[in-house]
């Protein structure tokens, strides 16, 4: 009858009944014209209409009655194809504009002809999401402890991670108060009251909890208590997911014991350490200024030695000037002597030359005796002649003997200046000699100055380096210190 008859023409109580239900129905006939829709399927199109229109623009919920089912699909043909040959209802899901809906699709048969179709429509979102939800649940389930509680303590039910980790069985927890796993003290604590009320207002816990197993064995876990609501917001029960960290705890425990015996000797060791290189920094600091002091004494003596080389380079140019005046006065002497051998060879000359003339002298006197009264005035001037003749030889055997002492001082002279020329030479190999030792030696000192200078710098590097390590020294009886206190904290 659907297929034959519109919205408006459906007998009342059929569309009262329809609307009645909260399932969203369509139908469609046989061609798959839409033919109604109850309120439910209008009121899910027109909630979902503008997500639709992300894959369907020409979409509108307004217009659906009397438009073909074509609308929702994309490629219509292979709809129409298995809808053809559909003779059994038949589930599915799809997927539009980011929408997710599960339908239900019935063929609607009169007299054994299909007349048309009946669909169901159901927003798949919160099934979905359910099924995530379960699959989460199912993944917590698998990998951790998980048990309820009543809001009163009641133990609800348990799964197997949890009733492994307790060493019980459910028969043997089931029904029995959270009270069962801790011991005396805690539960008869004001802490453990509090515990509960904050659960039954709703509030969560998380935190490390010592726990008795089976026949009193301790167990640590660590987890959460959460309240878990019901549709009127308010809380229910509990649930547990736990984590059995039993082996953790046991080696923290093992830790803080070998942390304990053996803290006195990393105590000891560490201020030793510290005392060393308290010791180590001052040697250094010592020795840094130590080695300073010889820096600054060996760059004083570079100094000193450069201006003993520039002495005696200074030295080496006057001895060299030296030996050079003593050369040429050596030159200018054996002139002198040259010059009064010359003058020997003249006063020789003279001396023949004063000889002769007092020959003549001689002879001329002779003549002027033979001559008579006439001949007295010639032997006036003969004896004048002979007298400056004797006067010449008188002079000229002094000069002789000038020339000669002359001659001695020159060769005496010459044989110092050569002596005087032989000690120079020997000066001036010396101050070369010495020159160049200094040079080399001023070079070295420098070198030395250099050196001692980076021995400086390198020594206060270790300095600095010392401190360095006394500064990790400390630092490491920081950590042992606090590594002691956190496995304290860990074991509590």
């Amino acid at each position: 009858m659907f297929a034959t008859l519109t919205r408006k023409a459906q007998p009342p109580a059929t569309a009262r009944a329809l609307d009645a239900l909260r399932a969203s129905v369509m139908v469609a006939d046989n061609d798959l014209v839409i033919r109604y829709m109850n309120h439910a399927a209008i009121k899910l199109m027109q909630e979902a209409e503008a997500e639709l229109k992300r894959d369907l623009p020409n979409f509108s919920a307004a217009r659906l009655i009397g438009s073909s089912i074509d609308v929702f699909h994309k490629n219509p043909g292979h709809q129409r194809g298995m809808l053809s040959a559909l003779k059994v209802p038949h589930a599915a899901t799809i997927r539009v504009g980011g929408r997710a809906f599960d339908l239900l699709v019935t063929p609607l048969v009169e007299q054994g002809q299909r007349t048309g179709f009946v669909v169901e429509w159901a927003d798949a979102r919160e099934r979905l999401l359910n099924v995530d939800f379960a699959g989460q649940i199912a993944a917590i389930d698998r990998s951790q402890a998980v048990v309820e509680f009543g809001l009163d303590g009641t133990i609800l039910d348990a799964n197997a991670n949890f009733l492994k980790a307790l060493g019980y069985t459910i028969e043997e927890v089931r029904g029995r108060p959270h009270s069962m796993f801790v011991d005396a003290a805690t539960r008869d604590s004001p802490d453990y009251t509090t515990f509960w009320d904050k659960l039954r207002r709703g509030e969560h816990h998380v935190g490390q909890f010592r726990r008795l197993g089976k026949a009193g064995r301790v167990v640590w876990i660590e987890g959460a208590y959460n309240p878990i609501f019901d549709a009127s917001g308010k809380p229910c029960k509990v649930v547990k997911f736990a984590t059995d960290i039993s082996l953790q705890m046991r080696l923290l425990a093992d830790l803080k014991t070998l942390i304990d015996s053996n803290f006195t000797e990393i105590d000891g060791a560490i201020a030793q350490s510290t005392a060393e290189a308290h010791s180590a920094s001052g040697a250094a600091d010592e020795t840094a200024q130590s080695v300073q002091q010889v820096a600054a004494s060996a760059e004083q003596l570079a100094a000193s030695i450069g201006e003993i080389a520039q002495s005696m380079a200074r030295s080496r140019s006057a001895t060299d000037d030296a030996f050079t005046q003593t050369v040429s006065v050596a030159d200018n002497t054996e002139s002198l002597a040259s010059a009064a051998q010359a003058m020997s060879s003249i006063v020789g000359l003279i001396r023949n030359v004063a000889s002769q003339i007092n020959l003549l002298a001689l002879n001329a006197t002779i003549e002027a005796a033979r001559a008579g009264e006439a001949g007295k005035g010639f032997a006036v001037v003969a004896s004048e002649v002979k007298n400056l003749a004797v006067q010449a030889a008188q002079a000229t055997q002094q000069i002789s003997r000038e020339i000669d002492g002359i001659q001695a001082t020159s060769a005496t002279v010459a044989s110092a200046l050569g002596a005087i020329r032989d000690a120079v030479t020997t000066v001036r190999e010396s101050v070369a000699a010495t020159a160049s030792a200094v040079e080399e030696q001023s070079v070295v000192t420098r070198s030395m100055s250099a050196s001692m200078h980076n021995a400086s710098a390198a020594v206060s590097t270790v300095s600095g380096n010392i401190a360095g390590i006394s500064g990790a020294v400390a630092q490491a009886a920081e950590a042992v210190a606090k590594t002691r206190e956190a496995a304290e904290v860990l074991v509590r």
